[in-house]
């Protein structure tokens, strides 16, 4: 399974890098193959206005995949950082982090996300930043559980009493620790991100046109769902398959990584 899960996370990033290829078959209208149905040699058909949905799949796939890793990779830094702050220092610090925490958990993540997006407008900068708006909140409280349970370890009490710098106390003897239980949460989040994403452009707060996402594509092959599904049908395959895949890799990640959890 994992095996499986690996080749298609493989397959989508391989045509996301290559998305450039496909760049200019993804904007061409042609007026003559206007909702053209799947076949042998065109296996995805044409959209609305004639143009490739495969090639507007390849380059959605460059898109939101690009988004997620952005969105992922800011909020495990700035969570982590947050929470190791909360979790090392204690006392005022951690009171005033685990209010802001609390905050931010009393609204569903989606419609927080929703509402700020809506707030800043559509494009995928600002989705980028909305979805980062909501996403530190659970690295940040991974990582401040991970330094309460490290922070009373015998290595790092010894590493406190030698007079060890703080830093470098957290890059040797805490980050490292902590780098598995991150990893699992990144992994988990990168699949809840990129659903997201489709979300929200889905509601038109996304990446706008003529640049494609595959919660765009949706959405606008709905109203073409009787004569043309394909034009929903291909980009929920293509997005129900990444985020499975993904998922699957995080499960094999977790049981790797903390076999205890097999059973659990």
């Amino acid at each position: 399974m994992n095996k499986a899960a690996g080749a298609v996370c493989l397959l989508w990033l391989g045509l996301g890098l290559a998305a450039p290829l496909f760049d200019s078959a993804a904007v061409m209208i042609d007026l003559g193959r206007i909702l053209e149905a799947p076949r042998v040699a065109n296996w995805c058909g044409q959209d609305d206005l004639g143009r490739s949905v495969a090639a507007r799949l390849f380059v959605g796939a460059r898109l939101s995949l690009g988004i997620a890793c952005g969105v992922v990779l800011t909020s495990a830094v700035l969570g982590t950082l947050i929470g190791a702050v909360a979790g090392w220092f204690g006392g005022i610090p951690d009171l005033l982090i685990g209010r802001v925490v609390e905050v931010f958990l009393a609204f569903p993540g989606i419609l927080l996300a929703i509402a700020l997006a809506g707030l800043m407008g559509p494009g995928a900068g600002n989705v980028t930043l909305a979805l980062v708006a909501v996403g530190w909140v659970g690295f940040a409280r991974l990582a401040r559980a991970q330094v309460l349970a490290l922070r009373q370890r015998e290595h790092l009490m010894v590493a406190r009493a030698l007079g060890t710098p703080l830093p470098r106390q957290l890059a040797r003897h805490v980050l490292p620790l902590m780098a598995g239980p991150l990893l699992v949460e990144a992994t988990f989040a990168l699949a809840a991100v990129i659903v997201a994403e489709a979300g929200l452009s889905f509601l038109g707060l996304g990446v706008q046109p003529p640049a494609p996402s595959w919660g765009a594509m949706i959405r606008d092959g709905m109203r073409y769902l009787l004569i043309a599904p394909h034009l929903v049908l291909v980009p929920c395959i293509a997005l129900m398959s990444l985020v499975l895949a993904v998922n699957a890799l995080a499960d094999g990640l977790r049981e790797r990584l903390a076999p205890s959890l097999r059973h659990g």
